[in-house]
């Protein structure tokens, strides 16, 4: 089991930056590929980013590129995700999940989430 819990949500005006984090617990994180999804009101959840268990390979949705960078420290057992240029649509509750296998895009792949963090962009 893993335990995961966001936090570093909160509201922000449009062009700013938040940098979400997600603290793992239970089995060794490092074992785990981990992503960042949201959900906006109304709207199906997807993907935002993802990082191998090594953090070599990393990947985002044409959304939110350029804009955001995922990273994790496999000692402090936390993934991130900084994002900069803040827009209305970036609003949702963002979500980690751990992946037992390889990093992925799609949600029904992942094991184990996190209970999520809101995020407000307002214009």
């Amino acid at each position: 089991q893993v335990h995961l819990v966001e936090s570093g949500g909160g509201l922000v005006q449009a062009g700013g930056s938040l940098r979400l984090s997600c603290a793992a617990s239970g089995r060794t994180f490092s074992n785990y590929a981990m992503g960042w999804f949201r959900q906006a009101a109304g709207k199906e959840r997807e993907f935002v980013a993802g990082i191998s268990w090594g953090g070599v390979t990393k990947f985002y949705a044409d959304s939110v590129k350029g804009r955001s960078t995922i990273s994790r420290d496999n000692a402090k057992n936390t993934v991130y995700l900084q994002m900069n240029s803040l827009k209305p649509e970036d609003t949702a509750i963002y979500y980690c999940a751990a992946d037992a296998d390889e990093v992925t895009g799609n949600p029904n792949k992942y094991d184990y989430w996190g209970q999520g963090t809101q995020v407000t962009v307002s214009s």
